[in-house]
């Protein structure tokens, strides 16, 4: 067994819960397996690395260049994504449902989700672990586990260990020992190849419990579940009262019903999602979440309730009440069996959720539809169907909760170009779209809707201008619950050079992004001089804009700021030289370079007109460019390396012209850790930011080289450009 804990955090923040504590829990369990007096069946491998944060190096080190990766046959790993609470099993596998079996049958205290992991696995969630290198480039079958509470204060400065509650790690710590003792006296470690027989389908039922069974018993299950529907539904259509298709009629107008409610109800909360963006108000919700659900879901209950109601009134003007929440409740069975139907044919074992809301709400009915015919919709009638409606309707209300756990600080850090307001106006609808489900035959048992609808729209109306006239805040300092506005500060130095290798112009400055929608307008009025006089544009004759990103994120932080202040002067300047230059027969370039820097640099590459990139030094050999065309390499190494050398091939069109640019260049070099990470303009500037923010900085340098074809000049005494 492997268990893999990383020591390693991001730039200014502790990290205690990313990932410290789960390294102290590690140490824990290390010495617990040590003073058994039961020896082990199999040997485990407590791998402490200190570079995932660094992109998942460390991992990838150990599983493709370490003796002993080659005898790990599974791993648990521990992660956060969060700070604290409990610790869910969010990833397994692949296709090793033994894995789950052990922790479902060893875990004191379980918590886990197969809908956390197939949603983790679609790329929503902008993360990754080391679950991945281990399961890609080892195949490797493991169990991931990470904290998911208050994710406001994930990777900022204030991750510290007050924080983590110690029952969150006695829990943590309970259930690792417990698993990896399983794992280590179990048959199945010995060949797990032999066991790797397809996926499990997993969930938890309220932190008491875990069902699990294997995805092919799932299948078989949501099969049945399906027929069931049918045969409730055939059963109906086959009534002498329904003949000649008036009841498939009547259903297919109810469905268009239910679904235009659905519609309108989406339309409708975006608009107002729309309307609070543009007035200036975007995240007001961070730091009072009941505030969003008091709009967002008092506009979309409103709507379904006003749609149905409507529908009742004007549409089935002369249909009884109780045939109408029939057919509305058929409506319900229906819709969810179709959402059973294709998730089980995606092979997503998710499709569990709506197998619950088709088994539970249909046997209730049916052990109910005596005592409706005999006694009509009575109080006792509607507490047992509530009852029967209890199983899924509870669990579908935890998994909604964790949806918001997650996805709420998120947001937070999701970049300037998506509207956070949609995103989380889009998951409210989501959420009230299935919770009212089974709930919408009410409304046209009930004989006026007209105080509740007068409720929600007081609701709605006086929250709407609380948040229009900026009664809610979106950011805090509070100590015992901070909500920071995340911001990168960089304080860095360009230089851009003419392809004869002199500079053509230069400009330093502070390089302000903002990681959330709302960009500076918090922070303007604090700082006036961080206002949109000082936007920065993208160059586009430049890679990557010209910006010195450290990460390739340029497509989610697109405003940009920057204040102009002296030039960065590191103790340990960047070197860079073109070594060599060598044309092929068939017609291509290889250039050879060499940089020599911090621990930290980034190179960008863009292809000019008339040429294209065939072959790098990196990887497999095989150039992988972004959405835009071009390249980007993040390099890092430790504190004593040797000059970085890499090498570039690059194909000539055959009407390109010689004097054409081949490629164009870039690469910054990021100053993380020494005397070289701070300078006077940089700490000047943090010391004015609120203290509901939170600025990660360092500084950098940027420069541009311009590659031609034709003669070599080296620079080799200085950056610059080569012809």
């Amino acid at each position: 067994m492997l268990a893999n804990c990383h020591f390693d955090s991001v730039a200014n923040s502790p990290g205690a819960s990313d990932d410290a504590v789960s390294c102290s829990v590690m140490l824990e369990v290390l010495h617990s397996l040590a003073n058994l007096s039961t020896p082990l069946t199999h040997g485990v491998i407590f791998l402490f690395n200190g570079a995932e944060e660094n992109i998942l190096q460390a991992s990838h080190g150990f599983i493709t260049q370490h003796a002993w990766a080659q005898q790990v046959r599974a791993f648990i790993n521990l992660e956060a994504a969060g700070v604290g609470g409990k610790e869910v099993v969010f990833q397994t596998g692949p296709e090793n449902p033994w894995l789950v079996q052990a922790y479902v049958r060893a875990a004191v205290h379980p918590f886990a989700s197969v809908v956390g992991q197939e949603v983790f696995q679609s790329g929503v969630i902008p993360s990754d672990t080391d679950f991945r290198i281990y399961r890609d480039f080892g195949n490797i079958p493991g169990i991931d586990l990470a904290f998911i509470e208050n994710g406001f204060i994930y990777h900022t400065k204030y991750d510290t260990p007050e924080r983590i509650h110690t029952d969150s790690i006695q829990r943590a710590g309970d259930n690792i020992l417990s698993v990896l003792t399983h794992l280590l006296m179990s048959e199945q470690l010995a060949d797990s190849s032999a066991y790797r027989h397809g996926n499990m389908v997993f969930f938890d039922l309220l932190g008491v419990t875990v069902v699990a069974y294997p995805a092919r018993v799932g299948t078989i299950i949501n099969l049945l579940a399906a027929v069931a529907t049918v045969i409730y539904l055939g059963k109906k259509y086959m009534i002498s009262s329904n003949a000649g298709g008036r009841y498939l009629r009547d259903l297919a107008c109810a469905v268009c019903v239910c679904v235009l409610s659905w519609f309108v109800t989406l339309l409708t909360v975006l608009i107002v999602a729309l309307l609070v963006t543009l007035a200036g108000r975007s995240m007001f919700w961070y730091t009072h979440f009941y505030a969003a659900v008091c709009l967002y879901g008092s506009a979309a209950t409103g709507k379904i309730l006003l749609i149905h109601t409507l529908a009742k009134n004007l549409y089935y003007g002369g249909v009884s009440g109780v045939d109408l929440s029939e057919r509305f409740f058929d409506v319900s069975l229906l819709l969810w069996c179709s959402a059973l139907l294709f998730l089980t044919q995606r092979g997503l074992c998710s499709a569990y959720v709506p197998m619950m809301m088709v088994v539970f709400p249909l046997a209730s009915k049916l052990l109910l539809t005596k005592h409706f015919r005999a006694r009509g919709a009575s109080l006792q009638y509607s507490v047992l169907y509530l009852m029967g409606l209890a199983v899924p309707y509870v669990h579908i209300m935890f998994l909604i909760w964790v949806v918001f756990e997650i996805f709420t600080p998120i947001l937070g850090r999701s970049g300037t170009e998506i509207p956070p307001d949609v995103v989380l106006a889009s998951l409210i609808t989501l959420a009230t779209v299935t919770l009212s489900s089974y709930f919408m035959h009410f409304i046209y048992l009930s004989r006026s809707t007209k105080r509740i609808l007068a409720g929600l729209g007081s609701v709605f109306t006086l929250m709407f201008v609380l948040v229009c006239c900026g009664l809610f805040f979106p950011y805090s300092a509070d100590p015992s619950s901070p909500r920071p506005k995340r911001v990168f500060v960089q304080h860095s130095t360009r230089v851009f050079h003419a392809p004869d290798g002199s500079v053509e112009r230069s400009d330093s400055g502070l390089w302000i992004n903002s990681l959330d929608y709302s960009g500076m307008q918090h922070i303007t009025p604090l700082i006036p001089q961080i206002n949109d006089s000082i936007r920065s544009r993208c160059s586009e004759q430049l890679p990557y804009c010209g910006f010195p990103w450290f990460l390739p994120v340029k497509f989610l932080v697109k405003k940009n700021w920057y204040l102009p202040a002296p030039p960065v002067s590191p103790q340990a300047p960047l070197e860079f030289q073109l070594l060599s230059r060598q044309e092929n027969e068939w017609g291509s370039v290889r250039m050879s370079f060499q940089a020599k820097g911090p621990s930290h640099m980034s190179l960008y590459v863009r292809p000019e007109a008339g040429a294209s990139l065939i072959g790098w030094s990196f990887g497999d050999g095989t150039p992988r460019f972004d959405l835009s065309g071009e390249y980007f390499i993040f390099y890092s190494h430790g504190l004593d390396a040797p000059a970085w050398s890499f090498w570039f091939e690059i194909q000539r069109s055959s009407d390109a012209s010689p004097d054409e640019d081949l490629i164009s260049m870039a690469v910054s070099s990021h100053y993380f850790s020494g005397p070289d990470r701070r300078s006077e303009p940089l700490e000047a500037l943090l010391k004015r930011f609120p203290a509901w923010a939170f600025p990660s900085s360092w500084c950098e340098i940027w420069t541009d080289i311009g590659v031609l074809d034709g003669e070599i000049l080296l620079h080799s005494d200085r950056l610059g450009a080569f012809r």
